[in-house]
């Protein structure tokens, strides 16, 4: 057992990895989509964040990525924004152990991984206020 992003996780021996995983993962074979991968780090970075701010952002409609991830235990209703009575999203615990990390505190900084746009998150964090 493990201590990952405030929980436990059991994990197997390598010897026996193939037969766990199948057994764990049977019938969860689905991959996330692009769109879908695309809204979950929009809500990673920027959370809470209401569903109308990540359509914002990614500039397509996300009501039905966002069904997609709440069912899959990745988001999670976080409240309601005070001035617009928007419901705000964040990532779950469940994705926190997804990614191996404890908090999300940990992700990755995402300006080195962006080759000029460096003032980007000035921008994003000015448009916050």
């Amino acid at each position: 057992m493990r201590n990952i992003a405030g929980g436990w996780r059991i994990y197997s021996r390598a010897d026996f990895a193939e037969i766990v995983g199948r057994f764990v993962l049977e019938g969860q074979t689905a991959r996330l989509t692009q769109a879908a991968l695309e809204t979950l780090a929009v809500i990673a970075y920027r959370q809470p964040v209401s569903r109308a701010r990540v359509s914002a952002i990614r500039g397509v409609n996300v009501d039905s990525v966002v069904r997609t991830l709440t069912q899959r235990g990745l988001i999670e209703d976080s409240g309601h924004d005070p001035e617009s009575g928007a419901i705000l999203y964040r990532t779950t615990s469940y994705f926190l152990e997804r990614m191996g990390i404890g908090s999300a505190a940990e992700l990755p900084q995402l300006s080195p991984h962006l080759p000029g746009l460096e003032g980007i998150a000035e921008f994003y964090d000015a448009d916050r206020m």
